[in-house]
Protein backbone atom coordinates (compact mmCIF):
# COMPACT_ATOMS: atom_id res chain seq x y z
CA UNK A 1 0.00 0.00 0.00
CA UNK A 2 1.57 3.16 -1.20
CA UNK A 3 1.15 6.09 0.96
CA UNK A 4 3.27 8.76 -0.40
CA UNK A 5 5.02 9.24 -3.83
CA UNK A 6 6.75 12.22 -5.19
CA UNK A 7 7.23 10.38 -8.60
CA UNK A 8 10.75 8.68 -8.03
CA UNK A 9 9.85 6.44 -4.85
CA UNK A 10 7.38 5.56 -2.04
CA UNK A 11 7.03 5.67 1.35
CA UNK A 12 4.68 2.46 2.83
CA UNK A 13 3.14 0.98 6.09
CA UNK A 14 4.16 -2.12 7.11
CA UNK A 15 4.03 -3.85 10.69
CA UNK A 16 7.32 -1.85 11.41
CA UNK A 17 5.49 1.42 10.70
CA UNK A 18 6.23 4.30 8.26
CA UNK A 19 9.04 2.13 5.78
CA UNK A 20 11.24 3.70 2.81
CA UNK A 21 9.77 1.25 -0.03
CA UNK A 22 12.12 -1.67 -0.29
CA UNK A 23 14.22 -1.31 2.60
CA UNK A 24 13.79 -2.13 6.13
CA UNK A 25 14.28 1.37 6.84
CA UNK A 26 11.76 3.69 9.05
CA UNK A 27 10.93 7.18 9.05
CA UNK A 28 11.03 7.05 13.02
CA UNK A 29 15.19 6.31 12.17
CA UNK A 30 14.98 9.62 10.54
CA UNK A 31 13.15 10.98 13.70
CA UNK A 32 15.79 10.14 15.66
CA UNK A 33 18.63 12.44 13.97
CA UNK A 34 15.65 15.30 13.03
CA UNK A 35 14.86 15.27 17.29
CA UNK A 36 18.74 15.94 18.24
CA UNK A 37 18.98 18.92 15.89
CA UNK A 38 21.21 17.17 13.25
CA UNK A 39 20.43 18.46 9.45
CA UNK A 40 19.18 16.17 7.01
CA UNK A 41 22.60 16.85 4.83
CA UNK A 42 24.31 15.39 8.24
CA UNK A 43 22.38 12.22 8.60
CA UNK A 44 22.36 11.26 4.94
CA UNK A 45 25.33 9.48 5.18
CA UNK A 46 24.20 6.97 7.62
CA UNK A 47 21.77 5.56 5.47
CA UNK A 48 24.37 4.09 2.50
CA UNK A 49 22.02 1.86 1.06
CA UNK A 50 18.90 4.29 0.37
CA UNK A 51 19.09 6.36 -3.01
CA UNK A 52 18.70 9.90 -2.65
CA UNK A 53 15.30 10.16 -4.59
CA UNK A 54 14.64 7.77 -1.34
CA UNK A 55 15.86 10.10 0.99
CA UNK A 56 14.07 13.27 -0.43
CA UNK A 57 10.81 11.04 -0.58
CA UNK A 58 11.35 10.56 3.24
CA UNK A 59 11.89 13.84 3.94
CA UNK A 60 9.38 15.63 1.73
CA UNK A 61 6.68 12.86 3.26
CA UNK A 62 7.96 13.76 7.43
CA UNK A 63 7.26 17.59 6.29
CA UNK A 64 4.17 17.05 4.48
CA UNK A 65 3.01 14.74 7.10
CA UNK A 66 4.41 16.26 10.36
CA UNK A 67 1.89 16.07 12.93
CA UNK A 68 0.91 12.37 12.29
CA UNK A 69 4.70 11.30 11.84
CA UNK A 70 5.42 13.09 15.23
CA UNK A 71 1.96 11.62 16.66
CA UNK A 72 3.45 7.89 15.68
CA UNK A 73 6.98 8.79 16.61
CA UNK A 74 6.39 9.25 20.04
CA UNK A 75 4.31 5.84 20.30
CA UNK A 76 7.43 4.53 19.16
CA UNK A 77 9.34 5.66 22.08
CA UNK A 78 6.82 4.99 24.47
CA UNK A 79 6.70 1.45 23.09
CA UNK A 80 10.35 1.35 22.96
CA UNK A 81 10.92 2.74 26.58
CA UNK A 82 8.61 -0.26 27.89
CA UNK A 83 9.96 -3.27 25.84
CA UNK A 84 13.45 -1.67 27.22
CA UNK A 85 12.54 -1.69 30.64
CA UNK A 86 10.67 -5.16 30.62
CA UNK A 87 14.01 -6.60 29.63
CA UNK A 88 15.85 -4.86 32.19
CA UNK A 89 13.55 -6.36 34.55
CA UNK A 90 13.50 -9.36 33.02
CA UNK A 91 17.48 -9.27 33.12
CA UNK A 92 17.78 -8.67 36.56
CA UNK A 93 15.78 -11.69 38.05
CA UNK A 94 17.24 -13.69 36.04
CA UNK A 95 20.58 -12.58 37.34
CA UNK A 96 19.09 -12.89 40.62
CA UNK A 97 18.34 -16.43 40.07
CA UNK A 98 21.95 -17.35 38.48
CA UNK A 99 23.43 -15.65 41.69
CA UNK A 100 21.04 -18.07 44.29
CA UNK A 101 23.01 -21.33 42.08
CA UNK A 102 25.06 -23.02 44.34
CA UNK A 103 28.57 -22.86 43.05
CA UNK A 104 30.98 -25.79 41.80
CA UNK A 105 33.33 -27.32 44.41
CA UNK A 106 36.17 -27.05 41.53
CA UNK A 107 34.87 -22.98 40.69
CA UNK A 108 34.68 -21.91 44.11
CA UNK A 109 38.11 -20.97 44.19
CA UNK A 110 38.09 -19.51 40.98
CA UNK A 111 35.16 -16.81 42.30
CA UNK A 112 37.46 -16.26 45.01
CA UNK A 113 39.76 -14.71 43.35
CA UNK A 114 37.50 -13.08 41.12
CA UNK A 115 36.31 -11.32 44.26
CA UNK A 116 39.22 -10.65 45.36
CA UNK A 117 40.40 -9.34 42.21
CA UNK A 118 36.91 -6.79 41.59
CA UNK A 119 37.68 -5.88 45.58
CA UNK A 120 41.22 -4.64 44.85
CA UNK A 121 39.85 -3.04 41.36
CA UNK A 122 36.84 -0.89 43.20
CA UNK A 123 39.49 0.12 46.04
CA UNK A 124 41.47 1.57 43.43
CA UNK A 125 39.26 3.54 41.92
Amino acid sequence: MALASNGRSQIIRTERGLTIAGTRITLYQFMDYLHTGHPPQFFRNYFPQITDEQFDAAMFYIDANHTEVEAEYQIVLKQAEENRQYWEDRNREHFARIALIPLKPDKEALWEKLRVQKAKHESQA
